[in-house]
């Protein structure tokens, strides 16, 4: 149970300093920045596996964990932010 709590407190946090570092206004609410934050974490992971040679199956909490997740949220924002600035056109 703690474990969760500890993501949901990862998620938001990676969320909010994604949100800071992309200039522009984000209509998001609290509920999608959590989620923004753990969507970020995983491609973090992914990105930190890819260039780092890292385990992304590491538990551990750490710095440079936080770090990937906000770079992995900075990412998914900016992918989000594209896809609602061209809206659903190619849909």
């Amino acid at each position: 149970m703690l474990a969760f709590v500890w993501w949901i407190i990862i998620g938001l946090v990676a969320g909010l300093l994604a949100r800071l570092v992309v200039p522009g206004a984000q209509p998001m609410t609290w509920l999608m920045t959590i989620i923004l934050g753990l969507v970020g974490s995983l491609v973090g992971g992914f990105v930190s596996s890819a260039i780092f040679g890292t385990d992304p199956r590491a538990t551990n909490v750490h710095t440079a964990g936080l770090l990937m997740s906000t770079v992995g949220a900075v990412i998914v924002l900016l992918l989000y932010l594209a896809y609602e600035k061209r809206g659903a056109k190619g849909l």
